[in-house]
């Protein structure tokens, strides 16, 4: 029988208790649990492909070995993430070796491939920032003790994911020419998604766990417009063009368009004058993206070569 119901949960950890075992969780509690966790890993384990597949465009050994870091890093949060799903109960074998590739919870963008150098640190600048939005508010706000702990060094470590790539994102825009016009492609379309990819806005969300049971502290429009005073203002003072504005006088961030919209995957462009309902969108998420399968495919075939050669 469980310790406490729903609501004597609910206003425990509003007043501050912290959960440390399934003794003190109700099912709806751990069932929320495992869902923002298993989230939080099949993301940071799918940025590691996607993120590979851009490093091979580095333009020196010493930024391949810095790009390679940053992967090592994703794989680590993964592993973390699995493991508190292991304590959890959840068997991460099955989790990770037998779900179809489209049930993985990983974000849209990172089944989207990155063609380039400037794509690389790009999405480090913008995906990351969004990681560090997300993951600090669970930081600084989870009720789940293991959890708080163990963000401690994954936020430390997304720290260096952003700092390299705004660093980056600031040389290429510099240098002018083709840098700048790279990096400006890849805004063009990771901008909107970075906007998208917080969910729902709040006013069609009628019920939410992670808030009501404390596993997160603010809600997606918080998340977003945390993450749009940080990444416009970067953007403006590159002199790089997004559909969005920040007020001088207040720091507010206005979307100069419909959102959400329509994205043609074909040209890897929005929009942005075909608005589209969140019944689309999610929709297009469920569909998943190009590399989704890849992707996938290629995290479980490093299992097989590792096996084979232990066996040698």
């Amino acid at each position: 029988m469980a310790r406490f119901t729903d609501e004597e949960l609910m206003r425990k950890v509003q007043e501050g208790f912290i959960v440390e075992s399934e003794a003190d969780m109700t099912e709806s509690y751990k069932k929320a649990l495992i869902n923002q966790i298993t989230v939080q890993g099949d993301t940071e384990l799918m940025s590691a492909p996607a993120y590979w597949m851009a490093s091979k465009d580095a333009p020196s050994t010493n930024t391949m070995v810095s790009a390679t870091a940053i992967i090592q890093d994703e794989l680590g949060h993964a592993n973390i993430a699995y493991r508190l799903l292991q304590d959890l109960g959840v068997d991460t074998d099955a989790l990770l070796y037998d779900r179809p590739p489209n049930k993985f919870k990983n974000p849209f963008g990172f089944d989207q491939p990155l063609a380039n150098w400037a794509e690389l640190v790009s999405a480090h600048g913008m995906y990351d920032r969004a990681g560090i939005t997300l993951l600090s508010d669970v930081h600084r706000h989870t009720s789940y003790g293991p959890l708080k702990r163990a963000l401690v060094k994954v936020g430390m470590e997304e720290n260096f994911h952003l700092r390299h790539g705004e660093a980056w994102m600031k040389k290429l825009c510099e240098a002018g020419g083709e840098g700048r016009e790279l990096v400006q492609r890849a805004v063009d379309w990771m901008f909107p998604r970075g906007v998208e990819g917080f969910g729902m806005p709040d006013a069609r969300k009628h019920h939410n766990a992670q808030l009501d049971f404390k596993l997160k502290g603010m809600t997606n429009d918080q998340l977003r417009n945390t993450w749009l005073k940080a990444v416009v203002p970067l953007c403006e003072s590159l002199g790089l063009d997004v559909p969005a504005h920040s007020d001088p006088d207040t720091g507010e961030v206005e979307l100069e368009y419909g959102f959400p919209c329509e994205w043609d995957a074909d040209d890897r462009v929005w929009l942005y004058d075909q608005p589209i309902s969140w019944d689309q969108v999610w929709e297009r998420w469920r569909a998943r993206g190009p590399m989704n399968e890849e992707f996938v495919n290629s995290v479980r075939r490093s299992r097989g070569s590792i096996e084979r050669m232990l066996a040698a």
